[in-house]
């Protein structure tokens, strides 16, 4: 572990990165070039002391989760990263479709859509970030494990997750899923999480099979969204992606037709927030 240099790349980052980079708010008295300690250390998911040991070559060495998470909290780019597990003393991750480091573009387009419903997936369907209005329309979907990360593979194995999708369209959506999987199986190969999720719903779920034995392709997503909240009812939106082909993954943002009824129920969502959410 390089204890200096963790040090000096962490302050230098961290200079470098300004508020509105994060979506934090600048303020008119702020002083600090970048972004100050206790701004940081909350970004990364840990204390301000503990930080502030790091930038003072001091505290024990970091785990790789710990670096993971500075890596995305201060918006690092791939070879950043792995620069900085080396610093600490770690191998970087394998690079790839698998990895769940959001890259700075994605983020900061993120960052600055706190008043709009998104999310970054992964090719698998995997929620990696959410805007807190996200977390309202749709519920925390970053907390799973596993395969019932995927929102493809948590469509056939647990009923809840269709609750929010208008019931007419759960027919057409149950094909979009399998297409999908058999087409990033394929193009992943026999021994990809693509094809593992496939053999693992093909034990579990008669409709999943069904369809996967249709070998249907090319089902592509709507453009429109139909959504049933729990709270504020049906909405129709529309939904633009957003690709980052170096990790596959996409930002998925939701919008409704100004002056719509949908729009408004948007709106009060935006007041209610989680506090709706069970």
């Amino acid at each position: 572990m390089d204890r200096a240099g963790l040090a000096a790349f962490l302050r230098r980052r961290r200079e470098t990165v300004q508020p509105e980079d994060v979506g934090l708010p600048r303020g008119p008295r702020r002083r600090t070039t970048g972004l100050r300690r206790e701004e940081t250390a909350a970004l990364c998911h840990m204390s301000t002391d503990y930080y502030a040991r790091l930038e003072r070559e001091r505290g024990p060495q970091p785990s790789e989760q710990m670096i993971a998470s500075m890596a995305q909290g201060l918006h690092l780019s791939l070879d950043e990263r792995d620069h900085l597990f080396r610093l600490a003393g770690h191998h970087p991750p394998a690079r790839g479709t698998a990895g769940d480091h959001v890259g700075p573009g994605l983020l900061r387009i993120l960052d600055r859509l706190q008043d709009t419903p998104a999310e970054i997936i992964t090719e698998l369907g995997e929620t990696l970030r959410q805007t807190p209005l996200g977390v309202a329309l749709t519920g925390d979907l970053s907390r799973y494990t596993g395969p019932a990360r995927s929102i493809g593979y948590r469509w056939f194995t647990d009923p809840g997750a269709r609750e929010r999708y208008a019931p007419e369209d759960h027919a057409f959506l149950s094909r979009m899923f399998a297409s999908g999987l058999r087409e990033i199986a394929t193009v992943r190969g026999p021994g990809s999480r693509a094809a593992h999720f496939a053999e693992l719903l093909l034990a579990r779920s008669e409709e999943f099979t069904t369809l996967w034995n249709s070998h249907e392709v090319g089902i592509r997503p709507r453009a429109g969204k139909r959504f049933v909240h729990p709270e504020v009812g049906a909405l129709d939106l529309h939904c633009q992606t957003l690709h980052d082909p170096e990790q596959s993954h996409s930002l998925l943002v939701y919008t409704a037709t100004p002056g719509s009824e949908s729009y408004e129920k948007l709106q009060l969502l935006s007041v209610v927030g989680t506090q709706v959410l069970p």
